[in-house]
């Protein structure tokens, strides 16, 4: 690394994983949204369905055990990517792959912290709200910021050291 700090190249991978990151978050929320209206219709037997008609048309003919299903593993999936994502940019920003595992077993244990309050939430209900934020936490790009802050810490310790 030089006096200025981060290479040119870097910035630029890390712009397009956080495009990347960005764009799947956005997919997601789309999906998801769509999914939980539909989820609405079918498991209330609303007479329409709030659900985009594109989402409507990939759910026909399932019923709610299907569709919830599909909801859970369409949010292992975006763990998933998350996770994948938050390790090529630690990789970007330290260049290195050694850190991968460690990332990976927070996400593993972020996980199940969240399914053991969902189960946990059937004798306090309070639990239910904070399992489903942890669970969101690990679906959206929130460990890409930790990742930019650490990677900026570390950065500016480094220049003031020098």
């Amino acid at each position: 690394m030089n006096k200025r700090g981060i290479r040119w190249g870097r910035r630029l991978e890390t712009a397009l994983v956080l495009v990347a990151a960005v764009a799947f978050g956005s997919w997601r929320e789309f999906a998801f949204i769509n999914l939980n209206y539909q989820i609405d219709h079918v498991g209330n037997h609303t007479r329409f369905s709030y659900a985009h008609s594109l989402v409507q048309g990939w759910t026909r003919g399932m019923d709610l055990h299907d569709l919830l299903v599909l909801k859970w593993s369409l949010a292992f999936v975006s763990m998933a990517v998350m996770a994948a994502m938050t390790v090529v940019l630690v990789r970007i920003q330290f260049g290195t792959w050694r850190h991968a595992r460690a990332i990976l077993l927070g996400f593993l244990g972020f996980a199940l912290l969240s399914l053991a309050l969902h189960f946990l939430s059937r004798w306090a209900p309070p639990f239910e709200l904070v399992s489903v934020r942890v669970s969101h936490m690990l679906q959206y790009p929130v460990p890409l910021l930790f990742v930019l802050i650490a990677a900026w810490g570390i950065r500016t310790r480094m220049n003031a050291d020098e």
